[in-house]
C-alpha cells in the first residue's frame, strides 16, 4: 500500500527565504542593541569630556569670549538682514530651499516608480551621464496613536 503525505511541504526555496529573513531580523535587532548601547556610552563620554573642559580655566575663559563674539556676530547679522535688499535675498533663499526639499521628495517617488516599472536602477540624464538609483533605509520608532 502506497501512503503519500498529502500535507503541503514547504519548498526548499521558501525555507531558505524564511531562514534568510530570520537571519536578517536577528542582525537588525543585534545592530539596534549595539547602536543603543553605543549611544548611551557616547552620552556618558561626552558628559565626562564636557565636565573636563568646563573645569579647565583656559577653556572656560575662551568659551566665554566665544559666546560674547557670537552675540556680537548675531547683532551684526541682524543689522545686515534689516536692509530690504538683503531681506529679499534671505526670503528667496528660504523659498528655493523649501522648493528643493519638495522637489527632492517628489523625485524620490518618481525614481522608485521608474525603477519598479522599467526594471532598472539606472537612468541617463540630459547631460548623458548615467546615474544609479539608490535607496536609503533607516529605523524610526513607530508613533503611538
Amino acid at each position: 500500500m502506497d501512503t503519500q503525505d498529502s500535507s503541503p511541504q514547504p519548498s526548499t526555496n521558501d525555507t531558505t527565504s524564511a531562514d534568510t529573513v530570520l537571519e536578517l531580523e536577528s542582525m537588525i535587532k543585534q545592530g539596534m542593541t549595539t547602536m543603543d548601547r553605543n549611544k548611551s556610552e557616547l552620552k556618558k563620554l561626552k558628559e565626562m569630556l564636557e565636565s573636563a573642559l568646563l573645569n579647565d580655566e583656559t577653556y572656560r575663559t575662551a568659551a566665554e569670549k566665544a559666546k560674547e563674539a557670537a552675540k556680537e556676530k548675531g547683532k551684526a547679522k541682524l543689522n545686515v538682514l534689516n536692509v530690504p535688499a538683503n531681506k529679499q535675498l534671505e526670503e528667496k533663499i528660504k523659498d528655493l530651499s523649501t522648493e528643493n526639499k519638495e522637489l527632492s521628495g517628489a523625485q524620490s517617488e518618481y525614481l522608485r516608480e521608474y525603477a519598479r516599472l522599467s526594471g532598472t536602477n539606472e537612468i541617463e540624464g540630459d547631460d548623458g551621464e548615467v546615474r544609479e538609483i539608490v535607496y536609503v533605509a533607516k529605523l524610526v520608532k513607530k508613533s503611538k496613536r
